[in-house]
């Protein structure tokens, strides 16, 4: 069995950290092996190599096998056992961390869905393989351990995109067009289309059209026209910009186009629109 807490020496624990990890471990579990019933103050991640038994989480009861793995939660009252007969292995990471719970649901997976199933099994076994290695280094023994984990995480995210029910299915669109607008705040200065949208939310351009048009009443298209020129009229109304310069820094590369647009969706010239403020 392999077990071991990574080392804090060259962190600062009295800052608020991003994920703490406090220990982890994989080993074989006897027969009838049995934990709890018990609460934790953190988060500890199972994930099952072999064998099967049950894991309780309040007044629920999972059955988890090879290729799955279950969530403890802070203060929830838990128990896991192997079933009768037989042992399992699994591995372990427990941590916390200001951002724990948004990773965790992110992978969909928190008190109320606390049991998960990953097909990529070998890349989890990986990833926990690589926490365990990072023993080896004495200097960078936390960072490599940290790099590890989100990697694990970032694995089960990944492996919980599918979303299955209808409430779920609108959380999913919603987050579709709110990562397409996120996209749009930090990428209209540049030269991008909706299809470099689309591509970057993991859609296709069809698809993003009617989830901007069932939610926001507008399309993708005029959506970023808009957001592009409210920028350029802040900086119109704020800035000594020339008109030329102003184009340029919001995604407008011929500044002539972009007094074109200006005045068909704002009434007017960019410079009569500056005079007028």
């Amino acid at each position: 069995m392999i077990c071991f807490k990574p080392k804090n020496e060259n962190i600062n624990l009295d800052l608020n950290l991003d994920i703490k990890l406090y220990y982890c471990g994989t080993g074989d579990c006897e027969c009838n092996y049995s934990w709890g019933p018990g609460i934790k103050d953190h988060y500890k991640l199972h994930f099952v190599h072999s064998g099967h038994g049950i894991f309780k989480a309040g007044d629920k009861t999972y059955h988890v096998s090879k290729g799955e793995g279950f969530l403890i939660c802070p203060n929830v009252v838990v128990s896991y056992k192997a079933d009768p007969g037989t042992s399992w292995n699994y591995s372990w990471v427990a941590f916390h961390g200001v951002n724990a719970e948004a990773y965790l649901k992110r992978a969909n997976l928190s008190e109320a869905n606390p049991v998960f199933q990953c097909s990529k099994e070998l890349h989890l076994n990986h990833c926990f393989q690589q926490i365990f290695d990072s023993t080896r280094y004495e200097k960078s023994m936390d960072v490599k351990s940290l790099s590890a984990f989100y990697e694990l995480i970032a694995t089960l995210i990944e492996e919980t995109s599918i979303i299955h029910t209808d409430h779920n299915l609108v959380k999913r669109q919603d987050a579709y067009v709110k990562q397409a607008i996120e996209f749009i705040d930090t990428n209209y200065s540049r030269k991008i289309t909706i299809e470099d949208i689309a591509g970057y939310v993991g859609i296709n351009r069809k698809y993003l059209s009617k989830l901007f048009s069932d939610i926001l009443s507008v399309s993708p298209q005029n959506y970023l026209i808009n957001f592009r020129l409210q920028k350029a009229c802040e900086l119109l109304n704020n800035s000594g910009l020339s008109i030329s310069e102003v184009s340029n820094s919001v995604g407008y590369s011929d500044p002539f186009l972009f007094s074109k647009v200006f005045k068909k969706y704002r009434g007017m010239s960019p410079m009569s629109y500056r005079g007028k403020a």
